[in-house]
């Protein structure tokens, strides 16, 4: 599932292309559309420049002098670039035609998609419940959205209204990386524990920004914790595994005691 780390390199994509025309939109698939038909998405964009687009959490936002393109790629969408006449791929949806090549968005399950925003003000409205981007966060902005809530540290650190892009891979290895567990109940943190998780957001994410992911390192949980028998990287524990507000969450029962 594309998180934070991905959407960045995606960001990066379409930012190389910035202030290029859009010839055209082509909708492969209007599955991935929402809010928005095909015409009024070619008529809104056609002729325009996408200007330096930005990332909240999982969103992608690009304004185009005016209208705003906001994309989020559920679990298996993507954004690339490609020359004029590739070959398309048969989970391309939609392409933004542009001098040199397009731009393509690629999605097999068609969980999210596309929307387009009249302006900011709009895209603001769309983009409302959404929490602060996971990498801005202060240690005290941490404190203060952590502060007072019920609930498992997973499940609160996946909630995008409350911290937008950290999603199932990002959470557990956070949580691996500062020794906290998981299941604990946020209530339970102190400031020490909160300091911890500060340090260890913000170095799995520029780690895995650099990555474009979150990456499988020998010497990272997730480069065990696809295999069933998996050993934490750091002590040789077997993995512990259970599910958490529908997620798979694995931690190490000996790093991470309860």
């Amino acid at each position: 599932m594309p998180e934070l780390p991905d959407v960045e390199g995606f960001r990066r994509v379409l930012a190389e292309h910035a202030g290029a025309r859009i010839r055209s939109v082509e909708v492969r698939d209007a599955g991935v559309l929402r809010g928005v038909s095909e015409g009024r998405l070619e008529r809104e964009l056609r002729g325009h420049r996408f200007d330096r687009p930005r990332r909240q959490g999982k969103w992608l936002i690009a304004p185009a002098e005016g209208p705003v393109l906001i994309l989020h790629f559920g679990m298996t969408g993507s954004l690339s670039w490609h020359s004029a006449g590739e070959p398309e791929h048969r989970h391309d949806r939609v392409l933004w035609r542009l001098d040199g090549g397009e731009l393509r968005f690629r999605d097999m399950r068609k969980l999210q998609g596309v929307r387009l925003a009249r302006d900011e003000r709009d895209a603001e409205r769309l983009l409302a419940d959404l929490g602060p981007d996971a990498l801005d966060l202060s240690r005290s902005d941490l404190a203060g959205r952590l502060g007072g809530r019920r609930g498992r540290l997973k499940s609160a650190l996946t909630d995008q209204s409350l911290i937008a892009g950290l999603g199932n891979l990002l959470a557990d290895e956070i949580c691996w990386l500062a020794r906290i567990n998981p299941l604990r109940q946020v209530r339970d943190l102190d400031e020490d524990d909160i300091g911890t998780l500060h340090r260890a957001m913000r170095r799995v994410l520029r780690e895995s920004i650099k990555a474009e992911r979150v990456p499988p390192r020998r010497t990272w949980l997730t480069g065990a914790r696809d295999d069933p028998a998996g050993r934490c990287p750091r002590c040789g524990t077997p993995l512990s595994r259970r599910r958490v507000s529908g997620r798979t969450t694995v931690w190490c029962g000996h790093c991470q005691p309860s």
